[in-house]
Protein backbone atom coordinates (compact mmCIF):
# COMPACT_ATOMS: atom_id res chain seq x y z
CA UNK A 1 0.00 0.00 0.00
CA UNK A 2 1.73 3.14 -0.89
CA UNK A 3 -1.39 5.65 -0.12
CA UNK A 4 -3.79 5.83 2.71
CA UNK A 5 -6.33 8.42 3.09
CA UNK A 6 -8.98 8.48 5.79
CA UNK A 7 -11.47 9.96 8.34
CA UNK A 8 -11.69 8.73 11.80
CA UNK A 9 -14.85 9.21 13.76
CA UNK A 10 -14.98 13.38 11.72
CA UNK A 11 -18.07 12.02 9.73
CA UNK A 12 -21.65 11.80 11.62
CA UNK A 13 -22.68 8.21 10.07
CA UNK A 14 -19.31 7.05 9.60
CA UNK A 15 -16.73 5.78 12.09
CA UNK A 16 -13.76 5.06 9.58
CA UNK A 17 -13.87 6.27 6.09
CA UNK A 18 -10.97 4.58 4.28
CA UNK A 19 -9.83 5.16 0.84
CA UNK A 20 -6.47 3.39 -0.70
CA UNK A 21 -4.23 2.67 -3.20
CA UNK A 22 -1.41 -0.27 -3.87
CA UNK A 23 1.06 -0.03 -5.51
CA UNK A 24 3.03 -2.62 -6.46
CA UNK A 25 5.24 -4.63 -9.58
CA UNK A 26 2.93 -5.66 -12.08
CA UNK A 27 4.66 -9.10 -12.05
CA UNK A 28 4.02 -9.49 -8.31
CA UNK A 29 1.70 -12.79 -7.91
CA UNK A 30 -2.04 -11.09 -5.87
CA UNK A 31 -5.43 -12.38 -5.00
CA UNK A 32 -8.27 -9.95 -4.95
CA UNK A 33 -10.14 -9.50 -2.06
CA UNK A 34 -12.27 -11.86 -0.59
CA UNK A 35 -12.08 -14.58 2.48
CA UNK A 36 -8.94 -16.62 3.12
CA UNK A 37 -9.63 -19.96 2.95
CA UNK A 38 -7.13 -20.84 5.55
CA UNK A 39 -8.25 -17.71 7.78
CA UNK A 40 -12.17 -17.49 7.05
CA UNK A 41 -12.08 -14.63 9.38
CA UNK A 42 -10.02 -12.21 8.14
CA UNK A 43 -11.47 -10.27 4.63
CA UNK A 44 -7.92 -8.83 2.18
CA UNK A 45 -6.25 -9.21 -0.83
CA UNK A 46 -3.49 -11.48 -0.68
CA UNK A 47 -0.21 -11.06 -1.74
CA UNK A 48 0.79 -14.39 -3.35
CA UNK A 49 4.38 -14.16 -2.53
CA UNK A 50 4.79 -13.51 0.81
CA UNK A 51 1.46 -14.67 2.23
CA UNK A 52 0.57 -11.28 3.49
CA UNK A 53 -1.41 -8.70 3.14
CA UNK A 54 -1.74 -4.52 2.70
CA UNK A 55 -4.97 -3.64 3.62
CA UNK A 56 -7.60 -5.80 5.94
CA UNK A 57 -10.69 -5.77 7.82
CA UNK A 58 -11.85 -9.23 10.28
CA UNK A 59 -15.18 -10.16 11.32
CA UNK A 60 -14.87 -8.32 14.61
CA UNK A 61 -14.66 -5.30 12.96
CA UNK A 62 -10.56 -4.60 13.36
CA UNK A 63 -8.85 -2.92 10.32
CA UNK A 64 -5.00 -3.01 9.51
CA UNK A 65 -3.43 -1.39 6.59
CA UNK A 66 0.55 -1.17 5.68
CA UNK A 67 2.31 1.11 3.54
CA UNK A 68 6.17 1.25 2.98
CA UNK A 69 8.52 4.11 4.15
CA UNK A 70 10.57 5.20 0.92
CA UNK A 71 13.84 4.94 2.23
CA UNK A 72 16.39 3.33 -0.25
CA UNK A 73 19.57 3.75 1.60
CA UNK A 74 19.15 1.34 4.22
CA UNK A 75 17.31 -1.32 2.62
CA UNK A 76 17.68 -4.95 4.81
CA UNK A 77 18.08 -7.42 2.19
CA UNK A 78 16.43 -10.50 4.44
CA UNK A 79 14.24 -8.10 6.56
CA UNK A 80 10.72 -10.20 7.59
CA UNK A 81 7.52 -9.26 5.19
CA UNK A 82 5.62 -6.42 6.66
CA UNK A 83 2.92 -7.41 5.07
CA UNK A 84 2.30 -10.01 8.20
CA UNK A 85 1.97 -7.29 10.69
CA UNK A 86 -1.31 -6.44 8.87
CA UNK A 87 -2.43 -10.52 8.73
CA UNK A 88 -1.25 -11.17 11.86
CA UNK A 89 -3.15 -8.64 13.83
CA UNK A 90 -6.27 -9.54 11.77
CA UNK A 91 -5.92 -13.43 12.66
CA UNK A 92 -4.88 -12.76 16.05
CA UNK A 93 -7.03 -11.22 18.87
CA UNK A 94 -4.89 -8.61 20.92
CA UNK A 95 -6.26 -5.02 21.06
CA UNK A 96 -4.49 -2.66 18.73
CA UNK A 97 -2.71 -0.74 21.16
CA UNK A 98 -0.95 -3.68 22.86
CA UNK A 99 -0.29 -5.05 19.47
CA UNK A 100 1.84 -2.04 18.10
CA UNK A 101 3.64 -1.99 21.79
CA UNK A 102 4.69 -5.75 21.13
CA UNK A 103 5.25 -5.05 17.31
CA UNK A 104 7.81 -1.66 18.36
CA UNK A 105 10.05 -3.65 20.43
CA UNK A 106 11.19 -5.81 17.10
CA UNK A 107 10.35 -3.48 14.44
CA UNK A 108 14.63 -2.77 13.95
CA UNK A 109 13.98 -6.09 11.97
CA UNK A 110 11.54 -4.56 9.13
CA UNK A 111 12.34 -2.20 6.54
CA UNK A 112 10.30 0.88 6.55
CA UNK A 113 6.68 0.95 7.39
CA UNK A 114 3.78 2.63 8.32
CA UNK A 115 0.87 0.86 10.25
CA UNK A 116 -2.73 1.39 11.17
CA UNK A 117 -4.11 -1.06 13.06
CA UNK A 118 -8.16 -0.61 15.15
CA UNK A 119 -10.72 -2.07 16.67
CA UNK A 120 -14.49 -1.10 16.86
CA UNK A 121 -12.99 1.38 19.86
CA UNK A 122 -9.53 2.81 18.67
CA UNK A 123 -7.53 3.73 16.20
CA UNK A 124 -3.76 3.31 16.10
CA UNK A 125 -0.35 4.39 14.10
CA UNK A 126 3.06 3.46 14.58
CA UNK A 127 5.74 3.51 12.06
CA UNK A 128 9.58 1.98 12.99
CA UNK A 129 10.86 5.22 11.21
CA UNK A 130 9.14 7.87 13.44
CA UNK A 131 8.47 7.17 17.94
CA UNK A 132 6.99 4.99 19.71
CA UNK A 133 3.03 3.68 18.78
CA UNK A 134 0.48 6.32 19.13
CA UNK A 135 -3.67 6.78 19.48
CA UNK A 136 -5.13 8.93 17.04
CA UNK A 137 -7.73 11.18 17.69
CA UNK A 138 -10.80 12.17 15.54
CA UNK A 139 -9.69 13.60 12.75
CA UNK A 140 -8.71 13.65 8.55
CA UNK A 141 -5.05 12.18 7.84
CA UNK A 142 -3.00 10.34 5.20
CA UNK A 143 -0.11 8.38 5.12
CA UNK A 144 2.00 7.36 1.81
CA UNK A 145 5.80 6.99 1.94
CA UNK A 146 7.04 8.90 4.93
CA UNK A 147 5.44 9.76 8.04
CA UNK A 148 1.56 10.53 8.86
CA UNK A 149 0.67 13.60 7.27
CA UNK A 150 3.51 14.82 5.65
CA UNK A 151 2.80 17.14 3.27
CA UNK A 152 3.49 15.82 0.18
CA UNK A 153 1.61 17.14 -2.78
CA UNK A 154 -0.39 13.89 -2.91
CA UNK A 155 -1.53 13.93 0.57
CA UNK A 156 -2.53 17.24 0.76
CA UNK A 157 -4.24 17.22 -2.29
CA UNK A 158 -6.40 13.93 -1.86
CA UNK A 159 -7.21 15.01 1.68
CA UNK A 160 -8.81 18.19 0.45
CA UNK A 161 -10.64 16.35 -1.50
CA UNK A 162 -11.77 13.57 0.78
CA UNK A 163 -12.78 16.32 3.07
CA UNK A 164 -14.79 17.95 0.22
CA UNK A 165 -16.79 14.62 0.04
CA UNK A 166 -17.56 14.44 3.68
CA UNK A 167 -18.75 17.62 3.84
CA UNK A 168 -21.57 16.72 1.15
CA UNK A 169 -22.43 13.54 1.30
CA UNK A 170 -24.20 12.05 4.52
CA UNK A 171 -24.34 8.61 3.11
CA UNK A 172 -21.32 8.05 0.81
CA UNK A 173 -20.84 6.33 -2.05
CA UNK A 174 -17.77 4.46 -2.74
CA UNK A 175 -17.34 5.95 -6.50
CA UNK A 176 -17.02 9.17 -5.01
CA UNK A 177 -13.68 7.53 -2.85
CA UNK A 178 -12.64 6.24 -6.02
CA UNK A 179 -12.73 9.26 -7.88
CA UNK A 180 -10.33 10.61 -5.23
CA UNK A 181 -8.14 7.32 -5.88
CA UNK A 182 -7.77 7.79 -9.51
CA UNK A 183 -5.59 10.87 -9.81
CA UNK A 184 -2.75 11.30 -12.48
CA UNK A 185 -1.76 14.39 -11.45
CA UNK A 186 2.02 15.02 -10.95
CA UNK A 187 3.82 16.94 -8.29
CA UNK A 188 5.34 20.15 -9.51
CA UNK A 189 9.55 19.66 -9.83
CA UNK A 190 10.23 22.20 -7.02
CA UNK A 191 7.54 20.27 -4.44
CA UNK A 192 8.63 16.84 -5.38
CA UNK A 193 10.01 15.17 -2.12
CA UNK A 194 13.87 13.88 -2.54
CA UNK A 195 13.63 10.15 -0.77
CA UNK A 196 16.97 9.09 -2.06
CA UNK A 197 15.70 7.70 -6.03
CA UNK A 198 15.72 9.63 -9.14
CA UNK A 199 13.95 12.87 -9.81
CA UNK A 200 11.95 11.42 -12.95
CA UNK A 201 11.09 8.54 -10.81
CA UNK A 202 10.42 10.43 -7.91
CA UNK A 203 7.91 13.04 -10.09
CA UNK A 204 5.83 9.22 -11.29
CA UNK A 205 5.39 8.00 -7.61
CA UNK A 206 3.90 11.75 -6.59
CA UNK A 207 0.54 10.64 -8.32
CA UNK A 208 -2.51 9.74 -6.91
CA UNK A 209 -3.02 6.90 -8.84
CA UNK A 210 0.49 5.47 -10.38
CA UNK A 211 1.35 4.30 -13.94
CA UNK A 212 4.52 3.17 -15.64
CA UNK A 213 5.97 0.43 -17.47
CA UNK A 214 6.52 -1.93 -14.90
CA UNK A 215 4.98 -0.94 -11.39
CA UNK A 216 1.74 1.24 -10.39
CA UNK A 217 -1.25 1.28 -8.97
CA UNK A 218 -2.60 -2.32 -8.91
CA UNK A 219 -5.66 -1.88 -6.45
CA UNK A 220 -7.95 0.66 -5.19
CA UNK A 221 -9.73 0.24 -1.79
CA UNK A 222 -13.23 2.02 -0.20
CA UNK A 223 -13.52 0.56 3.31
CA UNK A 224 -16.56 2.18 4.54
CA UNK A 225 -17.41 1.13 8.59
CA UNK A 226 -20.42 3.15 10.44
CA UNK A 227 -21.04 3.77 13.79
CA UNK A 228 -23.44 0.94 14.55
CA UNK A 229 -20.63 -1.55 13.50
CA UNK A 230 -21.38 -2.08 9.38
CA UNK A 231 -18.47 -2.53 6.97
CA UNK A 232 -18.52 -2.38 3.49
CA UNK A 233 -15.44 -3.40 1.85
CA UNK A 234 -14.85 -2.34 -2.21
CA UNK A 235 -11.69 -2.95 -3.98
CA UNK A 236 -10.92 -2.52 -7.52
CA UNK A 237 -8.01 -4.15 -9.61
CA UNK A 238 -6.60 -2.24 -12.63
CA UNK A 239 -4.92 -2.89 -15.85
CA UNK A 240 -1.28 -2.49 -16.14
CA UNK A 241 0.33 0.61 -17.13
CA UNK A 242 -2.84 2.25 -19.08
CA UNK A 243 -2.94 5.64 -20.17
CA UNK A 244 -6.32 5.95 -17.72
CA UNK A 245 -7.24 3.45 -15.06
CA UNK A 246 -9.02 0.67 -16.62
CA UNK A 247 -10.73 -1.63 -14.30
CA UNK A 248 -9.58 -5.28 -14.43
CA UNK A 249 -12.02 -6.92 -11.63
CA UNK A 250 -14.55 -5.51 -8.65
CA UNK A 251 -15.32 -6.51 -5.50
CA UNK A 252 -17.85 -6.05 -3.11
CA UNK A 253 -18.21 -7.07 0.30
CA UNK A 254 -20.87 -5.94 3.40
CA UNK A 255 -21.03 -7.87 6.66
Amino acid sequence: MCLILFAYQHHPRYRLVLAANRDEFYARPTAGLGYWPDQPQVLAGRDLEQQGTWLGVNRQGCLAAITNFRDPRNIKVNAPSRGHLVSDFLIGTSPPGEYLQRIAESAERYNGFNLLVGDAGNLFYFSNRGGPPRELQPGLYGISNHLLDTPWPKIDRGKQALSQVLEQEQDLAPEKLFDILQDQTLAPDDQLPDTGIARDWEAALSAVFITSPHYGTRSSSVVLIDRDGRVSFDERTWKPAQSSPLADDCRHFQF
